[in-house]
């Protein structure tokens, strides 16, 4: 247990009772917690087992919280924030989606999609599952991408364990011709950053709530790269959103491009047997 985390938690509770505590996830040395009262109040209370690294993604998350909840009331609400512990909503959800969930989905995201920018990236740094994403400003796209997502996760593998070296040299030759794959300067969009199913909730056919944000500016393409990957949304999702913000005619072209690097993360993060699915992703690449 973190003895200062647990500190402030008591504080912040006050003189109230709890009545039971639920760990929700523990991965990346961050326990997340529900915490119900015994009035039944309940939140979530996320901090580190032991600080290690010198990027805090606890800041990190509470930054894009305070930045989003200005654009969308999906977000839990911080209730407390220090350098060790962040305190939000428990948003109640059971997994089940109505039968429109694709279109209001569309919806929801083209709300944070339509808040633009002049340049790629953001004032603080974005994390995913605790890894930093660097967000220093840049003015084309295609260089914020190679050089602050593609490469940093590419080389971070395989400064820890090499990748095969077949997939390190198709790796190697996209990045050296990316700027004849992906757009240059595609509108600067505010991304949530980490938008994949288990970081969208629903509760009874309701669209309850968006968490673990890290968000920047950049192609929002990138996005629904993301939700495409594993089929979470389909056809409807990409109609109705592109009604509202049109989707590039060549999108499904570089659209693996954008699917490697969050295969490249999963490598990294959680485990090597998503090596499989990176070569799946170079082999439908014409390199």
């Amino acid at each position: 247990m973190n003895k200062i985390a647990e500190k402030q938690i008591i504080n912040y509770i006050a003189e109230r009772e709890i009545k039971e505590r639920n760990i929700l996830s523990n991965s990346f040395n961050i326990i997340c917690e529900k915490i119900t009262l015994k009035d039944n109040f309940a939140f979530v209370a996320k901090y580190y087992q032991n600080k290690k690294d010198e990027f805090n993604s606890i800041i990190s998350e509470a930054n894009s919280l305070s930045y989003l909840s200005n654009i969308t009331t999906l977000v839990p609400k911080i209730k407390f924030n220090s350098d060790d512990l962040l305190i939000m909503d428990y948003i109640e959800n059971n997994g089940v989606r109505g039968e429109n969930y694709q279109t209001t989905l569309a919806d929801e995201i083209s709300k944070i999609h339509k808040n633009s920018n002049k340049k790629y990236g953001f004032k603080f740094a974005a994390q995913i599952g605790a890894l930093e994403q660097k967000n220093e400003f840049a003015d084309n796209w295609m260089v914020f991408f190679r050089d602050k997502r593609l490469i940093s996760i590419f080389e971070l593998i395989n400064s820890n364990n090499s990748m095969p070296n077949y997939i390190n040299f198709k790796i190697e030759k996209l990045i050296k011709n990316i700027h004849n794959y992906i757009p240059n300067a595609p509108t600067p969009r505010l991304l949530h950053g980490d938008l994949w199913s288990g970081n969208i909730l629903y509760n009874n056919g309701t669209l309850a709530g968006l968490i673990d944000p890290g968000i920047y500016f950049g192609h929002n393409e990138l996005e629904i790269a993301y939700l495409t990957w594993f089929n979470f949304v389909n056809e409807e999702f990409i109609k109705s959103y592109s009604n509202i913000i049109p989707i590039e005619k060549d999108y499904f072209e570089y659209e693996p491009i954008y699917q490697l690097y969050y295969s490249l993360l999963n490598v990294h993060l959680w485990d090597r047997v998503y090596i499989k699915d990176v070569e799946i992703l170079l082999s439908k690449i014409n390199i």
